[in-house]
């Protein structure tokens, strides 16, 4: 993919709805773990519940507002994506670390690339629609088939 279908892609209304629900996401996310704060949990406790509570409304403003999808049995892919998420930040955090970055700049930094990330991931593997899928196998049988003639061809 060039830098220009990657812009055309990137201004599509599917993923600005995808960048607003994001701001959406995390005012509520910050606001449930404050609200947690000022009744008293410990910031570890607040932390935790912030979080699935975060991750069960992430999962509906994602799937309804961007993806147009209220399958509830995407959940588990959700959270898995969100653990890959996590596990990409936190890894990549630490290597912008190892070049004398503050905690908070390399934070900062992954902003947007996971951000990216979690848009393409949830897209392909959590929201992807039916016809989707259909292109995606008829692409991958079309690739074998070709492959299949190409090293026929060349075995003669």
């Amino acid at each position: 993919m060039n830098l220009k279908q990657l812009c055309q892609r990137l201004l599509q209304p599917e993923f600005i709805r995808f960048v607003l629900v994001a701001g959406l996401n995390t005012a509520f996310g910050y606001g449930v773990y404050a609200l947690f704060i000022w009744l008293g949990l410990h910031f570890s406790l607040a932390t935790l519940l912030s979080t699935i509570i975060g991750v069960l409304f992430n999962f509906k403003t994602y799937g309804i507002i961007v993806f147009k999808n209220k399958d509830n049995r995407l959940i588990f892919r959700f959270i898995l994506i969100y653990v890959i998420l996590y596990l990409c930040n936190v890894g990549s955090i630490a290597i912008l670390k190892c070049f004398g970055l503050s905690s908070y700049v390399a934070g900062l930094i992954m902003l947007i690339p996971i951000g990216l990330l979690g848009y393409f991931l949830n897209k392909r593997f959590v929201y992807q629609k039916q016809d989707d899928k259909k292109n995606n196998i008829k692409s991958e049988q079309n690739t074998e088939i070709y492959d299949t003639e190409t090293n026929t061809d060349n075995a003669n």
